[in-house]
């Protein structure tokens, strides 16, 4: 549960009035002059929904060079940013010549496998040689290749379920499996906070959805009794299945799922357990497999474990994985198999080698020195960030943290700041977090040294001081304690 500082909150829709108030006198004022002037769509009914396109032209291109940044080099430690400028006040950008050397805190590179390695990109050049680019086709055409078959067999042994799928798109992995999971007269009860893809593959299914509280167990129960008693909607028939879908570390706010205490009232409710580990396989526990190694969940107790490989394997698609009999089933029936081009021979090589080198299957412990210290990582940059002041979300051991920004103004502000002293960060706002939870999101990397972040505390608290986003600061000798600190660090 977030505790928005009254003021900030009372500032925070007072800032989205303004927008909107001057948003809508500027429309009105350019419907004036849109009456002398020719309309060739005149008749046809606007491709965009009216409010979607004001908060686009109003509220979004004001601040639109802070999204959208793009980069010219491998996602590492450090990146080059493409220098961008405008001439008509946000609504285009242009790129120039230019780059810009920035720390990256902002890739889902966590493992430090999205660059050059010296195990994986030698078997990855290989491949592209052997096979190509693309396979030009879908799984059961002509789209399976050995290597194909080797990655879901990897996949299957290294998450530690009978069997596995891959496809080509982690987002797909959820929005096209779900509904060939469950259909109506089905039962889907979701977190609160899951993952767009996880919300639209629900609506997709055709399955009535019920919501829960973000991460919480208790109720969760209360939901599962009442949609049981009730039954199905009018004909208050039993629920043909019932799915609880959850994330393993959630992408918004970095908390990690309370997984022991789900299972166990999902077990005693007969409910499956549908987890999606994009965030946290390979990112978390003593080996890297996920939430389940961590909390001491054994995966017998999850039926359905889907994660992704654009995070900790630097790479791109996802995977389902389960029961021989389950992934058998949607080998048959799942879109993504039967239609969509196949994975990539190279992306599939580099999965399989960023997995035997977490593993040490490589000849080397630089798996495992990764693992050590992407935690080492992510638990000092949270632990000075709070000391600092700054409103931070998530739990110990994640590598995403998020730092509350909540003012509509200070979206701009911190990412120009930052951008300024040549740290990349993410800023996310409305829609894809509610109107008042406005926030930049960190994403630590096992390929950060010390000097690293501590390079980005320093940019980061005076961005915070600029900006006025230290909603709890720490005591002026503390404060100045800590700084010394970081120096000697």
């Amino acid at each position: 549960m977030i505790t928005i500082p009254y003021l900030t909150a009372v500032s925070t829709y007072f800032s989205y009035g303004l927008l909107f108030a001057f948003g809508q006198l500027r429309d009105y004022t350019r419907l004036i002059f849109d009456w002398c002037s020719t309309n060739n769509l005149h008749g046809y009914a606007p491709i965009c929904l009216a409010h979607e396109d004001f908060y686009i032209r109003r509220l979004y291109h004001r601040i639109q060079d802070c999204f959208n940044r793009p980069i010219s080099s491998a996602p590492d430690s450090w990146v080059d940013v493409i220098e961008r400028y405008s001439n008509d006040n946000n609504k285009t950008l242009k790129r120039t010549a230019k780059s810009t050397r920035c720390l990256n805190l902002g890739s889902y590179n966590y493992l430090g496998f999205g660059s050059f390695d010296e195990y994986c990109t030698p078997r990855v050049i290989e491949s592209l040689k052997k096979f190509s680019p693309s396979t030009c086709s879908s799984r059961v055409d002509a789209g399976t290749t050995s290597v194909h078959a080797e990655l879901e067999e990897c996949v299957a042994k290294y998450v530690g379920k009978p069997a596995a799928i891959v496809t080509g798109m982690g987002f797909a992995t959820n929005s096209v499996i779900i509904p060939v999971l469950i259909g109506k007269g089905g039962l889907i009860i979701s977190d609160s906070l899951n993952h767009t893809s996880i919300v639209n593959g629900a609506r997709g299914s055709g399955a009535t959805i019920r919501v829960f509280q973000h991460n919480t167990p208790a109720h969760l129960e209360r939901v599962l009794k009442e949609q049981i008693a009730e039954g199905q909607p009018r004909t208050h028939r039993p629920w043909k299945k019932i799915i609880v879908v959850v994330e393993g570390i959630y992408s918004m706010e970095g908390e990690i799922c309370q997984l022991p205490e789900i299972v166990s009232v999902c077990k005693k409710y007969k409910a499956y357990v549908y987890l999606d580990e994009a965030h946290s396989i390979g990112a978390i526990g003593k080996t890297g497999r996920g939430v389940c190694e961590l909390l001491g969940v054994d995966t017998a107790d999850i039926d359905i474990m889907m994660g992704t490989f654009t995070k900790s394997f630097g790479s791109c698609g996802g995977y389902i994985a389960g029961s021989k009999e389950l992934i058998q089933y949607l080998k048959y029936h799942c879109p993504a198999h039967l239609y969509a081009t196949s994975i990539s021979t190279p992306s599939a090589q580099q999965i399989i080698s960023s997995i035997k080198v977490i593993l040490g299957e490589d000849g080397s412990n630089r798996g495992a020195q990764k693992l050590a210290r992407i935690r080492e990582n992510s638990n000092f940059f949270r632990a000075e960030l709070q000391k600092m002041g700054f409103e931070v979300l998530g739990d110990n051991d994640s590598p995403v943290m998020p730092i509350m920004l909540y003012n509509p103004a200070k979206i701009p502000a911190f990412s120009r700041e930052c951008l300024r002293e040549n740290v990349a960060v993410v800023v996310v706002g409305f829609p894809a977090t509610p109107l008042l939870l406005a926030r930049a999101r960190i994403c630590i990397s096992a390929s950060h040294s010390r000097e690293d972040l501590i390079k980005a505390l320093k940019v980061i608290s005076k961005a915070g001081d600029l900006t006025g986003i230290k909603y709890f600061p720490a005591a002026p000798k503390k404060q100045e304690e800590e700084k010394d600190r970081i120096k000697l660090d």
